[in-house]
């Protein structure tokens, strides 16, 4: 098994866009070969070696299944940190946006009947989609790994927002 990141360690593509089946697949291979079960009469360090592969396999599955931090895991490995707690920089349609959105979820929860919560939930989840085809174009198609940086703070945000609305 490489060494070198999560697509490797799993035998994937370095690509956004991935199967879900395919990194299932290659989750479940991987893992096989790693389990710790299978090491059940080696000596104490090779279990130990083996519990630290089935550790990272395991973590590289859990980082690759979310698009989200997918597209953030790629960013990072071409040299572009996301950097969200401390670049917090992004375009004015998108700051408009984010003001509407908290306009209208404080409307939704100040309103008993919760009016207009479809709609925003449905508007979110649209530009989750917009999202995900875009990181696809700016990733995969451009290697535009300064764009997608960007456009990942975005998308992080739009999935907090998501968390907010189906939370009520």
């Amino acid at each position: 098994m490489s060494l070198d990141n999560h697509f490797s360690l799993l035998n994937l593509p370095k690509q956004f866009d991935l199967s879900q089946e395919a990194l299932e697949q290659a989750w479940k291979q991987a893992s096989s070969r790693v389990h710790p079960d299978r090491f059940a009469t080696a000596s104490a360090a090779e279990k130990r070696v083996a519990v630290q592969w089935a550790a990272r396999v395991n973590d590289a599955y859990q980082t690759l299944k979310n698009p989200l931090s997918r597209a953030a895991y790629m960013c990072e490995l071409a040299g572009f940190p996301i950097e969200a707690e401390s670049n917090t920089a992004m375009g004015t349609e998108f700051l408009m946006t984010q003001m509407q959105w908290r306009e209208q979820l404080d409307d939704v929860r100040n309103d008993s009947q919760r009016h207009g919560l479809d709609a925003l939930l449905l508007e979110i989840q649209a530009k989750q989609l917009e999202l995900f085809d875009e990181m696809k174009h700016l990733i995969d198609a451009r290697q535009d790994y300064a764009g997608a940086t960007k456009r990942v703070r975005e998308w992080m945000f739009v999935n907090k927002m998501h968390q907010e609305v189906k939370a009520l």
